[in-house]
């Protein structure tokens, strides 16, 4: 079967929800026994979003080849259970870099190079390489119908129905019914005026679906059907809900995957939900709950450690309890206030970042929990801490820090690594501090072995790993020797030992830091082992109590 291309666009405003409404079409095409991908185009001019502040654009998530790209991939390979790469995300800056390239190199024999072809040319040439026997490819749109910056991106998706075939190329328009409240009514005018954008570039949408806080009655699907051109059962509710993992299943329940095989001829097979429906109900139905602490400083905007919320409520899945999160600013632990911040918990959690903001309140944090026996899981830079406050407070290192807080730290405990053995591309990496900031850092997955007899050992069940890095700064191997003695174990190195992955403490409930972002390869139907062992062991600690 020829491939079959979905696009999903958004209109009246941002956070729809158009990642988790695409990845759960996916799931939902999935479940039907079809093979699909999903891809992410950005109208931002940045080239990827590495170097974008959580606080605007949440977190970065990374892929195994070590792009660095927008949090919907996260949704994506969560939903479909797939390894996605580079291929999967574009922005308008990678976009516009490679065409500037090309020309600078004279690719375009000294043509004008314009938007229309040469920038659309380059959008569609990254869709139609999207495909590797898929069945459907699902493209999300970034950002909403009106856009300036998203023009290229539409005409280039109006040209590839043209191009694939008419009976190749679905549009899926999702908008907004708001209710108000005080006229007791629901308004269709926002999604008319959106779907007239659309219109306005070419665009006629084959679905609508449309977010609402309440179910769309049909009389009012049948307005947006008249207005809009569509089939009347062609306009879904996306309603709200109180976990995403239900989205696939209110879709399945208003007929979106059904209304989509028939308009793209796809195989008429029963969607095999048993998987979601059993999530769910354990997700509705848990034995019990655990209150993790996550200690950090973005934790205004949970957006920025997506991926990890999404991880920890895997871990609650594997031990049928339900995980309620609390966020803990670490800029405002103290001396004098850290008991009473943490005091409660039953696991804390010091996630990854960047920048000295905050660090002092991770490390007294992380005394705390090493002090008091509370499980302690620590995610890139929240192992990075560990280990300073383990030389400072167990070692007795006074002063030991991070190069990249104190340059002039007389214990380096983490260090810029100048130099390291790549195993994936059997080469030898440089960096420097004035490298550019952009894509420089050891990314991706990279492989780890791991000590038997440890917990890290006993979460995988596997003396070899493979997991996914976003850091510049590493653990400076000549302070082994004095860890080891003091009673920390080194439990995961890189396979030649040059690089420490993982630590932890025996004698402790649950005591772990990682180098690595395990939340990446974390999904609600394969919790990641970490998450899943550290959950346990809260939630033992707070039966015990």
């Amino acid at each position: 079967m020829k491939t079959k291309f979905i696009f999903i666009t958004g209109g009246v405003l941002s956070s729809l929800g158009k990642g988790l409404a695409a990845a759960s079409i996916g799931a939902l095409l999935q479940a039907r026994g079809l093979k699909a991908t999903i891809q992410k185009l950005d109208p931002y001019i940045n080239v990827d979003p590495g170097t974008m502040n959580p606080f605007q654009h949440g977190e970065v998530y990374v892929t195994d080849d070590g792009a660095e790209t927008d949090l919907d991939l996260g949704h994506y390979e969560r939903y479909l259970g797939a390894a996605l790469s580079q291929q999967n995300n574009y922005t308008s800056g990678s976009i516009y870099n490679s065409v500037i390239q090309k020309e600078r190199r004279g690719d375009y024999l000294g043509g004008t190079v314009q938007v229309i072809p040469h920038i659309t040319d380059a959008i569609k040439e990254a869709v139609i390489n999207l495909p590797n026997g898929e069945d459907v490819a699902l493209i999300e749109i970034g950002g909403t119908v009106g856009d300036i910056e998203g023009q290229p991106f539409l005409e280039a998706i109006r040209q590839l129905k043209n191009d694939l075939g008419k009976e190749n190329v679905l549009f899926i328009h999702l908008t907004l019914v708001p209710y108000i409240k005080a006229a007791g009514e629901l308004k269709t005018k926002p999604t008319q005026h959106s779907v007239k954008e659309l219109r306005s570039v070419g665009i006629q949408p084959d679905i609508i679906i449309a977010r609402s806080e309440v179910r769309l009655p049909e009389d009012l699907k049948k307005k947006i059907a008249l207005f809009c051109d569509v089939d009347q059962d062609a306009v879904f509710t996306g309603v709200d809900v109180d976990n995403i993992y239900k989205v696939p299943l209110e879709f399945y329940n208003e007929g979106v995957d059904q209304k989509i095989a028939i308009l793209l001829k796809l195989p008429a097979k029963n969607a095999e939900l048993a998987p979601w429906e059993n999530l769910v109900y354990n997700l509705d139905n848990p034995k019990g709950s655990v209150k993790i602490g996550i200690v950090g400083k973005y934790v205004d905007l949970t957006e920025a450690y997506k991926s990890l919320h999404e991880a920890l409520i895997h871990g609650g899945v594997a031990n049928e309890v339900k995980v309620e999160l609390e966020y803990v600013n670490s800029e405002k632990v103290t001396p004098a206030n850290v008991e009473k911040k943490l005091k409660g918990l039953d696991g804390i959690l010091v996630p990854g970042g960047f920048g000295s903001r905050g660090i002092e309140g991770k490390i007294l944090s992380i005394k705390y929990a090493r002090e008091n026996k509370v499980p302690f899981f620590g995610i890139c830079l929240g192992m990075q801490c560990a280990c300073i406050e383990f030389a400072r407070n167990v070692i007795g290192l006074e002063g030991a820090n991070s190069e990249e807080f104190d340059k002039t730290t007389p214990h380096n405990i983490i260090y810029l690594m100048k130099e390291w053995f790549d195993f994936r591309t059997k080469k030898t990496e440089t960096r420097c501090e004035e490298s550019e900031k952009g894509g420089t850092m050891r990314l991706g997955s990279y492989p780890c072995k791991l000590k038997k007899d440890t917990k890290a050992f006993e979460a995988y069940k596997a003396a070899n790993i493979d997991e996914r890095h976003r850091h510049r700064f590493e653990y400076n191997n000549k302070y082994i020797e004095q860890f080891e003695q003091n009673g920390m174990v080194l439990s995961g190195t890189a396979p030649d030992e040059s690089l420490v992955e993982i630590v932890e403490l025996p004698g402790h409930p649950w005591f772990l830091g990682c180098q690595f972002h395990p939340e990446f390869k974390s999904n609600p139907m394969k919790p990641h082992p970490l998450f899943r062992e550290f959950i346990r062991a809260s939630k033992d600690e707070k039966a015990k109590k």
